[in-house]
């Protein structure tokens, strides 16, 4: 993520004023919200999920289902919104997923998702925004 050039950038400075501590932790320390915290957890209505950072269109409600892990988790992100990195953190190897307008982390995408993609996005929702369809 450090030798990329996102189309939105802006100082760590910037950063701390624009998000609240803990967004700041996940999204630009590659945090992990407490599971079950997020009020978008349980967002059943018809709208879009945007990055917090930047917003940045990532996820439609259609593809957002209940997967039981705690945090919002979505089948497929909105083309080009997201871009994946491998994540060697904790002991383990993952698949980071970070928004592709400003970089900053969102969650992890990991392959036991249900049909059609079999994808599980699984995403930090202080990480996201949500807005009503119009």
């Amino acid at each position: 993520m450090q030798d990329h050039v996102y189309r939105i950038t802006r100082s760590e400075e910037e950063w701390r004023k624009i998000l609240t501590p803990e967004q700041y932790y996940v999204m630009r320390e590659h945090g992990t919200e407490r599971p079950g915290s997020c009020a978008l957890l349980h967002e059943k209505r018809a709208g879009t999920f945007s990055c917090a950072g930047c917003g940045q269109t990532l996820f439609e409600s259609t593809l957002k289902f209940e997967s039981g892990t705690g945090w919002p988790s979505f089948n497929d992100p909105v083309p080009g919104s997201v871009e994946t990195a491998t994540d060697r953190s904790h002991g383990m190897i993952r698949t980071e997923v970070h928004c592709a307008g400003c970089g900053s982390h969102l969650g992890h995408v990991f392959p036991d998702g249900p049909p059609p993609s079999g994808l599980r996005y699984c995403i930090n929702g202080v990480a996201l925004n949500f807005a009503l369809a119009e």
